[in-house]
């Protein structure tokens, strides 16, 4: 036996539901269109700061496969010494004539940041401590 308060009111909560979607939708192509014009602002006063711009970079420096490991145990086996995050990026862009520009080189950083971890789930290469925050990383030697 139903009882008809229970059903008005699962009624009246749904019909509120629904204004609050709708509501909350208005409010997503008001943001959408406000970050558009923020995006077209930047692109006036800087055009290389833009998501475009990193996916341009992206896209026209991409190596193909393998190549980034191989230039990285590369660089390791030919300094002889332990090497910083930073001088294998630097080495890497030099390599393929990257321009080195703050956005490309957070992206590039993390490239071969992944490879990095990649190869040390390997047991290839291995970090070494400094006893700073920076880490310097070289090959495992048998």
């Amino acid at each position: 036996m139903e009882s008809p308060n229970t059903v008005s009111g699962l009624i009246a909560k749904r019909d509120e539901l629904v204004r609050v979607r709708d509501r909350l939708a208005d409010d997503l192509r008001r943001i959408t269109c406000d970050i558009d014009h923020l995006e077209g602002a930047i692109r006036i006063f800087n055009p290389e700061n833009t998501p475009e711009a990193a996916q341009r970079y992206i896209l026209k420096y991409r190596a193909r496969g393998g190549h980034l490991t191989r230039h990285l145990l590369d660089r390791l086996r030919e300094a002889g010494k332990p090497l910083t995050t930073f001088e294998l990026v630097e080495g890497w862009m030099a390599e393929r004539g990257i321009p080195s520009h703050q956005a490309t080189h957070v992206i590039m950083r993390r490239r071969v940041g992944a490879a990095i971890l990649h190869l040390r789930r390997k047991g290839v290469i291995r970090s070494v401590p400094t006893g700073t925050q920076r880490v310097l990383y070289e090959l495992v030697r048998d």
